[in-house]
């Protein structure tokens, strides 16, 4: 006889749901559809054989994650093993919904699962009526359950992403791609908008920025004299085309234009001009993001190339996953399709047209160099995506293997063998590597430092006066180092003088007693001039009451 247990996986806890008459239930499928709706309809058919709530949040979260990712967790081992029947009589047979977790339990257990059909019928109704099956579950704790996991999941997830920076290199070259075609048809518009005034202007200076910028610039073409040589020769960067575009105005065919019309043209070239500005920031972003993500396929093949290989591949994961064959065609699905409809060639490569290597091959040297760069490409980012310290050492010596080969296809020069290439690569990458760790472990300890300090500020109450403490501080020491160099320099004239001092003392006494005369005269001097201030200060004191004496007896 046949036991067939359901296990359903709920916010709450799992649960083991017995389901009656089993055979008959896949007999009448049509039947049960129907009466799964209904409550007392479907508790005739189902009934709960065990359930195992989850003791708080963190514990659901642990179980779903393990769910999720077909892993059987320690608490569904433990709730299975002592709540499934085991006797050799019947056999039991285990109802999943999820395939992936149904194998996993297969491995662990020894037993059949089902899933499908009668099972997804019935978990359809354990989804629809489980906190009614369920004593002491209300409808609202059920659904507080749900969302509270759903959210907790989905935060884990995005936390714990490890595609996350691969997100920002997927937005950046989206939006650089993005910003090229509006620069290219905003620029158009100025062009034929402009070209009604200046038509010459756009033989002289076909780039686009350069053209916005002297649409802006010029304005009325009527106004142009030789003062504005200067300022022209900064935009153009030529002046035989400065004086070329300066006589273009004098002679031009274009029609009058008025001033309203000329504002708004410069508005508009103006705000093109800062796209282009910031299409630059946004490309020079999008190159530090790669040298920190993917640092040897960007040395390998180029920032703008390397992020539309991991834009296309839909993250840095997926493209190491990819074999180099992929790698080769990627972003050529549709001609590889209508190639293998229409029995015709396969395209020899996709997006990696764009790297400089394959327009410097030979034409019938093409196909090689891009399976070669292909290969490369795949090397590359699985060093990427899996070292832990990114470094760019072996994207440069893979770069210097396909130019190897390419001078290989071109003259015959046999390259170096790949695995002395390699041992080259690993010694330079264990050197960098050590010595990127040993500067963020300083950093860390720093860090630390600071937060060990700020914690015993605020332990002390002093967080606010711990500010100025450490400004005083800071003041101060330069104060100390002063008195301190200042002493040590007394400290130097005094042993020089000491010096000085024992080296004549063979001489005759004539010279000390000069030294005292000496001395004497100077003690003499100070004291006359100590007492000529005295006197002069008394003098300056003495005749301000006088004055006043005067004017009192005047009054």
């Amino acid at each position: 006889m046949v036991v067939l247990r359901v296990l359903f996986e709920h916010a709450a806890g799992y649960a083991l749901f017995a389901v009656r008459e089993v055979e008959e239930i896949g007999m009448l499928l049509p039947q049960v559809e129907e009466s799964v709706l209904s409550v007392a309809k479907f508790n005739s058919i189902v009934n709960l054989a065990a359930f195992f709530p989850f003791k708080s949040a963190q514990t659901a979260l642990e179980n779903m994650n393990a769910i999720s990712e077909g892993v059987v967790h320690a608490d569904l081992k433990l709730f299975l093993e002592t709540n499934l029947p085991q006797s050799a009589k019947k056999k039991a047979v285990l109802g999943v919904s999820d395939a992936k977790i149904g194998a996993a339990l297969q491995e662990e257990f020894n037993i059949s699962i089902q899933t499908g059909g009668v099972v997804a019928e019935i978990t359809r109704g354990l989804r629809l009526h489980f906190h009614s099956l369920v004593k002491g579950l209300t409808a609202q704790a059920a659904s507080k359950a749900q969302l509270g996991l759903g959210h907790s999941y989905s935060r884990a997830k995005v936390k714990f992403n490890v595609n996350r920076a691969d997100n920002m290199i997927i937005q950046s070259i989206a939006l650089l791609d993005q910003l090229d075609k509006d620069i290219n048809t905003f620029s158009m518009r100025v062009r034929e908008w402009y070209g009604y005034h200046f038509p010459e202007l756009i033989k002289i200076v076909p780039e686009n920025s350069m053209y916005c910028r002297l649409a802006q610039l010029i304005g009325n073409r009527k106004e142009l004299s030789e003062e504005s040589l200067e300022s022209l020769e900064e935009v153009v960067m030529d002046s035989t085309k400065a004086q070329a575009i300066l006589d273009a105005s004098r002679s031009s065919m274009g029609m009058d234009i008025s001033p309203i019309d000329l504002i708004n043209i410069e508005r508009f070239s103006n705000r093109v001009v800062s796209l282009a500005a910031y299409r630059l920031g946004l490309q020079e972003y999008l190159r530090s993001k790669m040298s920190q993500v993917a640092p040897n396929l960007a040395a390998l093949i180029g920032e703008v190339v390397g992020a539309r290989l991991i834009s296309h591949a839909g993250s840095l994961t997926n493209l190491a996953k990819y074999p180099a064959s992929t790698v080769q065609i990627l972003g050529a699905e549709k001609a590889l399709f209508r190639a293998l409809k229409t029995r015709g060639n396969t395209p020899k490569y996709g997006l990696i047209f764009h790297s400089t290597f394959i327009g410097r091959a030979a034409a019938k040297n093409k196909g090689r160099i891009s399976r070669y760069l292909a290969n490369k490409c795949t090397i590359a980012s699985r060093i990427d995506c899996f070292s832990e310290v990114p470094t760019c050492v072996f994207g440069d010596k893979l770069r210097e293997q396909v130019e190897e080969r390419l001078t290989f296809y071109e003259t015959g020069e046999v390259p170096r063998k790949n695995v002395d290439v390699m041992q080259e690569a690993m010694k330079e990458a264990t050197d960098v590597a050590t010595e990127i760790k040993r500067k963020l472990e300083k950093k860390e300890k720093k860090r630390k430092k600071r937060e060990k300090k700020l914690l015993q500020l605020e332990a002390n109450g002093e967080t606010n006066n711990g500010e100025a403490e450490v400004e005083n501080e800071d003041t101060d020491t330069p104060v100390k180092k002063r008195k301190k160099q200042a002493a040590e320099e007394v400290e130097v004239h005094a042993e020089e003088g000491n010096e000085a001092e024992e080296a004549p003392s063979k001489k005759k006494k004539k010279r000390k007693s000069e030294a005292e005369e000496a001395t004497d005269a100077t003690e003499t001097a100070n004291a006359s001039a100590k007492k000529k201030k005295q006197k002069t200060e008394t003098e300056e004191e003495t005749p301000e009451p006088v004055v006043s004496e005067k004017k009192r007896k005047k009054k």
